[in-house]
């Protein structure tokens, strides 16, 4: 059994649509952002950086792990799945694991507090994230053109870039004609494993859609942003 600590981000996706696609069972512990429950001297004991998501392993003596990936890993190796043993395929995985954790989560995350949260609008921090966003979309489309996915077989890697590329229109960012990494996205999206994953602990509504919806997301993640 699984203890999920998560919230409706693309990092807390990560954890769940791993551990739906796994077929592990778990329990959600949604953290309550606006609450600063992730500020708590006992959510700290779990991960001293006080973000999500975090899992405690309660096979394996309650051991805590943070970090979305580090927990990616640490399930695919609990399985056996999503991850390959071989030296090259499972180096194939991490790479594009890595290129997610430092590249489109970090570059998509700016782009969203500047176009999106920062109350002050500056043109220039804008255009540099939505800018390198694209880039990193244009690498992913260049290599699923000859790739039905990132690394191989489905895999963990697949799951975190896609967990952060579905929202791109949030970013601001277009990228729309870029075929290879749409056929991609959809392929995912239709996945039974990953729909489930992305409701958790709550479905986010539609926020290209919903206006009002968006306008209120938007505004308590600037409250986060400004803590």
């Amino acid at each position: 059994m699984i203890d999920l600590y998560t919230a409706s981000t693309p990092n807390g996706w990560k954890a769940s649509v791993t551990l739906e696609e796994l077929e592990l069972p778990y329990r959600v512990i949604a953290v309550d952002f606006a609450a600063e429950a992730q500020k708590q001297p006992e959510f700290l004991a779990l991960n001293p950086n006080g973000r999500i998501p975090v899992i405690v392993d309660l096979d394996l003596d309650d051991f805590a792990v943070f970090e979305s990936g580090a927990i990616m890993i640490h399930l695919a190796e609990k399985t056996g799945r999503l991850l390959p043993t071989d030296p090259k395929g499972r180096s194939r995985v991490i790479q594009w694991l890595m290129f997610q954790m430092g590249g489109i989560g970090p570059m998509m995350g700016q782009a969203n507090v500047f176009y999106r949260y920062f109350p002050e609008k500056l043109p220039a921090a804008i255009s540099r994230y939505q800018n390198e966003c694209r880039r990193l979309f244009e690498v992913l489309d260049s290599h699923l053109a000859h790739h039905e996915w990132l690394a191989g077989d489905y895999s963990i890697a697949d799951i975190a870039n896609w967990c952060w590329v579905r929202t791109y229109k949030w970013s601001g960012v277009d990228a729309d004609d870029l075929v290879h990494l749409k056929r991609w996205r959809d392929a995912i999206r239709t996945r039974p494993s990953a729909q489930r994953g992305v409701a958790v602990p709550v479905a986010v509504p539609n926020l290209d859609k919903d206006v009002e919806a968006a306008k209120a997301f938007a505004e308590r993640a600037r409250g986060q942003v400004q803590r």
